[in-house]
């Protein structure tokens, strides 16, 4: 049995959809972000660096558990578990690598930073604004010409890449994305959109979270909390 601990989050979705996606049985146990949960020392224990997803395979290698954190890392054991979407020959699966590690480095990290600046920050910054705006059309930019080649990221089948990149362009308008811009993308997105295990994946949780995000919320996230929490 996986435990997962996550939240309705895009690191928390690609976790969602890859376990939605293999048809693995999994037991989710939610961790309030705004709320300070990923500091409580049971959290900890699974996911040092404090963030989630993160996850226990009571079933893990040689039959022993096994704790696991990054989204990218639990992507990798899932596909290794399942033998699925990490691509059917070793050239493939370098070329999907490729991509997930597009997603991990840029296309989530910078994307963060636009949701940041455009909709969180207590004061709007108009260069950081600037900055991530035009980074996320950059990378958006990056795979629409990818996927004006190919069906998908990695090539003509689905893989970790797609997963790992869609739950963060669901954000697009946090991003300032016009999607009349990137006709491609907008294809691959609607077609994994579309698909059932993804629309069950994108609703685990998605209840608790609240659409608007409270002062106290911003500043567990944001402000100083979070930085005394991780030295203790």
């Amino acid at each position: 049995m996986i435990n997962l601990y996550s939240w309705p989050t895009p690191n928390g979705h690609k976790i969602h959809i890859m376990l939605e996606e293999c048809g693995l049985p999994y037991q989710v146990t939610a961790v309030d972000i705004g709320a300070g949960d990923q500091f409580r020392p049971e959290f900890l224990q699974i996911s040092p660096n404090n963030k989630i997803p993160a996850m226990v395979d009571t079933d893990g290698p040689d039959g022993q558990p096994i704790s696991l954190f990054e989204s990218g890392a639990m992507l990798l054991y899932l596909a290794g578990k399942t033998g699925k979407y990490l691509g059917n020959t070793t050239h493939e699966k370098y070329v999907t690598l490729q991509w997930l590690m597009f997603q991990m480095g840029g296309f989530g990290p910078m994307l963060g930073q636009a949701h940041h600046f455009r909709n969180y920050a207590p004061e709007k910054i108009p260069y950081a604004i600037n900055r991530y705006t035009n980074e996320a059309k950059r990378l958006y930019g990056v795979i629409d010409r990818q996927l004006a080649k190919t069906a998908y990221l990695a090539g003509d089948d689905y893989t970790i890449a797609d997963i790992a990149t869609f739950p963060w362009a669901r954000s697009w308008v946090n991003q300032g994305i016009d999607w009349a811009d990137y006709p491609h993308a907008k294809r691959w997105f609607d077609t994994i959109s579309a698909r059932p295990a993804v629309q069950r994946g994108v609703a685990v949780l998605a209840g608790l979270r609240k659409p608007l995000m409270t002062e106290q919320a911003k500043e567990v996230l944001f402000g100083a909390t979070q930085y005394k929490n991780r030295q203790t």
